[in-house]
């Protein structure tokens, strides 16, 4: 019997994937599943022609990052980059993954000829073409790049970049730690999860005995030891949903954090609907902060996105604005919203300084 119509098999990406895990021996880690479903060029997630980013579903966007939400978050964080371009004695701006191009945009109305140059490293075709739409107006100081230069110097920003890099999903089932990938359902309709004993751990001991699942971050990891490296002055600020480790793999949370993203709601199931939905995971920012500094580079802070955008003075900008206006830059700083959930860190190429964005409510210790 063939399979249905929407059945996985059905499309370019599932065909790939197939491919993948044929030359794999029917099994694929849940990082290179991952890797296909968000990046495969033309017909992975974030390769593909669908809306993406929108304050609502009616626009057919699947969710809101902050720029979309508020000028104000661009706004607030132009003043710590322009503070980090003043200590670094640097005039560009990295941005990773700059998604609809909004958060480029209100940095470059902000900053002005502050920044002589604006680059942008993005992987997504589709989302470039958006991008230099928005960025018309500054064609002559933005430039994208499909990597990373050998050299950087300038100040990095990365806003819901960590949360979309591939995870590895490890299981204790029964006392014995299992890496859980992917396969083919033996009917060949759909994705399934096989577990395979590993010699892989959490980067902390779990306490208890009861069955768990987590993820560890290799690439994310890699990814700030490769910008450490290749960025030789500036600093870089990356504001993320997650936790510290001490947090992240706490007993209690046994299910993992990886979500699926579509229409502005979310699922657990990342083997369903393959290419039409986001996949994330939550950050571990103890692995991150580590990561920056056996790499060289100094971490400036870590806190909350409410404490930090209050620190950089968003609340005055939020009395001048129109009601409308503040309503929406309140959800950037309500506990309950962004305010807590999401943290934002930054590392220092060079000597560091105070930086504004941490003045009150540093969380460091925390890492």
């Amino acid at each position: 019997m063939n399979p249905e119509p929407d059945a996985p098999r059905a499309t370019p990406l599932i065909r790939i994937i197939d491919a993948a895990l044929e030359r794999a021996g029917g099994w694929l880690s849940f990082d290179r599943f991952m890797a296909m479903a968000l990046y495969a060029p033309g017909v992975g997630y974030y390769a593909n022609q669908s809306r993406k980013f929108g304050r609502m579903p009616s626009s057919g966007s699947d969710f809101v990052t902050a720029p979309e939400l508020s000028p104000l978050f661009g706004r607030t964080l132009a003043r710590q980059v322009e503070e980090a371009l003043s200590k670094t004695g640097t005039d560009a701006v990295w941005e990773f993954g700059a998604g609809s191009g909004a958060l480029a945009r209100q940095l470059l109305d902000a900053l002005g000829e502050r920044v002589a140059r604006y680059a942008i490293v993005d992987l997504s075709g589709t989302l470039r073409e958006r991008q230099q739409v928005e960025l018309e107006a500054y064609r002559d100081k933005v430039e994208w790049l499909d990597a990373l230069p050998d050299t950087m110097d300038g100040v990095v920003i990365g806003n819901e970049v960590l949360d979309a890099m591939p995870v590895r999903l490890l299981a204790r089932i029964g006392g014995q730690w299992m890496e859980r990938g992917v396969v083919r359902r033996g009917d060949g309709t759909a994705f399934d999860w096989e577990d395979r004993p590993t010699d892989l751990r959490p980067p902390i001991e779990i306490e208890g005995g009861h069955d768990y699942l987590t993820e560890i971050h290799p690439q994310a990891g890699a990814f700030i030891a490769t910008l450490a490296d290749r960025l030789k002055r500036g600093a870089a600020f990356f504001l993320d949903y997650g936790f510290p480790e001490s947090e992240y793999y706490h007993p209690q949370r046994f299910m993992g954090t990886v979500m699926c993203h579509r229409g502005h709601q979310s699922d657990a199931d990342p083997l369903a609907d393959v290419g039409s939905k986001d996949i994330t995971a939550h950050v571990d920012f103890t692995a991150i902060a580590l990561a920056g500094q056996d790499a060289g580079l100094q971490v400036l802070g870590y806190a909350t996105q409410a404490r930090f955008l209050l620190n950089a003075g968003i609340a005055p900008m939020m009395e001048e604005a129109p009601l409308s206006d503040r309503v929406l830059a309140a959800r950037l700083i309500h506990e309950h919203e962004m305010g807590e959930l999401f943290k934002v860190i930054g590392f220092a190429a060079g000597e560091p300084w105070d930086a504004m964005g941490f003045t009150a409510g540093d969380r460091s210790h925390t890492l």
